[in-house]
This record gives structure tokens, C-alpha cells and sequence, in this order.
């Protein structure tokens, strides 16, 4: 099975020559390269958020496995969707899905299922795809698309995701993609997304999870944020990092609805 790319030429140029470029330029200067365990990493529109998430992989040393967490905007499909094998099509080439992991995933989590429905049309996932291909030509992936909505079955899933990545035995990145606070004034998103963002650097993915819900918070992801968070920390994650904050506004120029973007780093 082959998931053709459905946002390229919206939320990213379709050319390769020019998505190569822009790639490029979203990760110059990001210093010396290091493993980590997990990212929180923004998914809007390239000029809007690209920079932050070129802000992140530039520091990230990718390793051939990567498993990639995003959340379903759609309501399609199942509520933990694991894409089935075969390959993501993204203008820069194709991308193997890492049968292994999935396969162990699949063996110890009961929440996850086999689902193509659920990546049908989400962006979230997607956006992330070229730069992993930019960096490691060679990257396999793991696309789970999120639909549930309770702290429970986030730690449920964190945990299990954790075994699976012991159990494969190598070096493994998980990538949480997510978009913080939406459509709020920029002062206000970026009070908000800070609160947030402090209990991640907290490594307090229960206490992340209650803040967003508690205080209606808009971050889109915040089931794939927590599973990322739990599994690291079960890998023996010990700290966490905020690499890059922006709105859309600082692009944009529109101060009075944003959308914001964090770039966070476990390890």
C-alpha cells in the first residue's frame, strides 16, 4: 500500500528542487546533532512553522527508525491508527514503513489497529515526512494517527509503545506532532502555551494532559504530546527542552489570531 501526499503544494511545495532548498534552509545553523529519545514538533504550513520545526531536527541526530505521532483532525478511522505496511509517497521519494516495530507495537498494545482510513487525508504526519527524508534518506517509519480523548489510555499507549521499542532494540526517535494554542490573540496563546510547556519541561505528561484539557487549551496535540511523553520517560528520558517558540503572528504580521508552535526536545 502506497499513502499518496495530499498536502504537498499546500502546507509544502510539490517541486523537490525547491522543497529540498527550503528543507536546507529550515535547518541550517541548528549546531552539533544529538540523540534523543522524543520531540514535540509543529505541522502547520512550512512558512508559518516550518522554521520551528527546522529549529528541532536540525539538532536531532535521526536514526533510521522514527515512529510518528499525530493527531486525527478528521474523525476517520480508528482512534489509535497504525498505517498497514507498504511505503508514504511524500515529492521528495518514497518512505518505508518499518514493518518490525509495527509488528510489535501491534503485539503489545491492544488500543492500536491497522488502519488506513485515518491517514487518508490528515496533514499532521505528513508535514513531517520530508525533513525526515532530508536528513536520513534512508528513514523507516512508524505513522500512528490519535483519536482518543482520555489520560489513560495515553499512558496505556506510552507504556506499551516503550516495550515495543525495547523489544526491537535499536535506536528508535518518537516524533509528537502537534500545533499549540489556535486562534488566539498572541498574548494570550503564548501565556497558554507556556503553561503547558512548562509541565512538559516538568517531564509531567499527566500534568501537561490536565493543564490543556483543564484550561480548554487548543493544542491539536496533545494525545500524541502525552504518548510521546510517557514512552520516553519509560526509556529513561530525564529532561526535556524548548528549543523554539513562535506564532504565526511573527510571520503573518496578525497579531490578534494565532497559532502556536512549539519545538521541544526529550531526552
Amino acid at each position: 500500500m502506497v499513502r499518496q501526499p495530499v498536502v504537498a503544494g499546500q502546507f509544502y511545495t510539490n517541486d523537490p528542487s525547491h522543497l529540498r532548498e527550503q528543507l536546507g534552509e529550515f535547518v541550517r545553523g541548528g549546531g552539533t546533532q544529538k540523540k534523543v529519545l522524543g520531540a514535540i514538533v509543529p505541522h502547520a504550513g512550512y512558512v508559518y512553522s516550518g522554521s520551528v520545526a527546522g529549529s528541532v531536527y536540525a539538532r536531532v541526530k535521526i536514526p533510521q527508525t522514527v515512529v510518528v505521532l499525530g493527531p486525527n483532525h478528521h474523525g476517520m478511522g480508528s482512534q489509535a491508527a497504525l498505517f498497514p505496511s507498504g511505503e508514504w509517497l511524500t515529492p521528495l521519494g518514497n518512505v518505508t514503513v518499518n514493518q518490525p516495530l509495527s509488528e510489535l507495537l501491534l503485539k503489545n498494545s491492544s488500543l492500536v489497529e491497522e488502519d488506513s482510513i485515518a491517514h487518508q487525508y490528515e496533514h499532521s504526519l505528513e508535514v513531517q515526512i520530508p525533513f525526515l527524508q532530508y536528513l536520513r534518506p534512508d528513514v523507516t517509519i512508524v505513522p500512528l494517527c490519535l483519536a482518543f480523548i482520555d489520560y489513560a489510555s495515553c499512558k496505556s499507549l506510552g507504556i506499551s509503545l516503550a516495550k515495543a521499542i525495547k523489544e526491537y532494540g535499536k535506536d528508535v526517535l518518537i516524533i509528537a506532532s502537534s500545533d499549540m494554542s489556535h486562534y488566539e490573540p498572541d498574548q494570550v496563546a503564548r501565556h497558554e502555551d507556556h503553561l503547558a510547556i512548562r509541565e512538559i519541561l516538568n517531564m509531567n505528561p499527566e500534568g501537561m494532559f490536565s493543564v490543556v484539557k483543564g484550561r480548554g487549551i487548543t493544542m491539536c496535540g496533545i494525545i500524541p504530546a502525552t504518548v510521546m511523553l510517557v514512552a520516553a520517560i519509560e526509556l529513561g528520558a530525564t529532561k526535556s527542552e524548548l528549543v523554539r517558540y513562535a506564532t504565526s503572528g511573527d510571520v503573518s504580521g496578525d497579531f490578534q489570531k494565532v497559532v502556536g508552535y512549539a519545538g521541544v526536545e526529550v531526552y
